[in-house]
């Protein structure tokens, strides 16, 4: 499973890429038949947000590592090397840049922007 993270070099500089999550076979919920799931992630903890229409946050890090989940509206999300890219609903995205200048995020369009903070444990 591909997916979306921002991470800082060691200059404190906030980028894009996009990872690869192995996904493997399970039968993970039988009798239902097996299906592809990644390894567990540890984690610490998950909050829900919502973002107003209209809301910008200035340049700022990513407080703890951790796993953005969008479920509606949209957002823009600036790094500090230019890259700027769009978050539908549905978007995962891996936030990993705790040092430096961050990002910057904003809602697009006139819908809320609502969705789930999965608080990510230390890098195996």
């Amino acid at each position: 499973m591909r997916v979306t993270r921002i991470w800082s070099d060691a200059d404190g500089g906030s980028h894009f890429d996009d990872v690869d999550i192995e996904l493997s076979a399970v039968a993970y919920a039988p009798p239902a038949p097996p299906f592809e799931v990644s390894a567990p992630l540890p984690v610490e903890g998950a909050v829900l947000f919502e973002l107003p229409t209209g809301w910008r946050g200035g340049w700022h890090p990513t407080p703890r590592r951790q796993l953005y989940c969008g479920l509606t509206g949209e957002l823009e999300v600036e790094v500090s090397d230019g890259e700027v890219r769009r978050l539908p609903p549905g978007a995962l995205v891996l936030v990993e840049d705790l040092e430096g200048m961050g990002h910057v995020t904003r809602v697009m369009g006139d819908v809320p922007a609502t969705g789930v903070f999965v608080h990510l444990g230390p890098e195996r």
